[in-house]
């Protein structure tokens, strides 16, 4: 039985004075407080036994990641796109109470939360994030990967590897800014996780 340990770090603090739900958008890189936040990161992972190292494709999980890599030279980073924001109907908009729920060209959108309607399912997120949770463990015997990616995704990882329902509260995900999930997996199996 080997371990391995896949740890998913959700990206820093994003450049957004517009306030504008970004999602997939290109531009959206790590505002100074963000830049900060990696290299906080970098340095948490300065003396891990780092042997794999992926990136979501945008611009903001890029930016996590170089202070990691900067720290691990002699690793590639490997841009994934299955570890990369989900898909929204809304994204390009500015995310408000007046500019979504009061307007009836929007409720089509809205009309499932269970699915979610307005953007890529639950599960198929969760489906994506654990193949590539699983390639990083099998790039990683008896060491450790880390994956950079976001919010939603890292959530729903973790809700399906500890059998929790999928359909949540977004207000109530533990996955703050430059935080660090880490997964431990066995034969292919995660065993446990740990919220940093």
């Amino acid at each position: 039985m080997v371990a391995s340990v896949v740890h998913v770090v959700r990206h820093g603090q994003v450049h957004n004075p517009d306030a504008i739900l970004y999602g997939r958008l290109p531009g959206y890189g790590l505002s100074d407080l963000g830049h900060r936040m990696a290299e906080r990161v970098g340095e948490y992972f300065a003396d891990a036994n780092l042997v794999w190292l992926v990136s979501s494709p945008l611009q903001r999980a890029q930016e996590t990641m170089a202070p990691i890599a900067a720290r691990h030279p002699h690793l590639e980073v490997h841009l994934d796109d299955r570890v990369i924001e989900a898909a929204n109907h809304f994204e390009g908009s500015s995310f408000s109470r007046e500019k979504v729920f009061l307007k009836p060209d929007a409720w089509w959108a809205l009309r499932n939360p269970l699915r979610p309607s307005w953007g890529e399912p639950y599960r198929s997120i969760a489906r994506r994030m654990q193949a590539a949770i699983s390639d990083a463990a099998g790039h990683a015997p008896g060491a450790e990967a880390v994956i950079v990616a976001h919010e939603l995704p890292i959530w729903m990882a973790r809700c399906d590897v500890e059998g929790r329902r999928l359909v949540h509260d977004p207000r109530r995900r533990e996955c703050s800014l430059a935080s660090v999930t880490s997964l431990t997996l066995i034969d292919g199996r995660v065993t446990s996780v740990v919220y940093s």
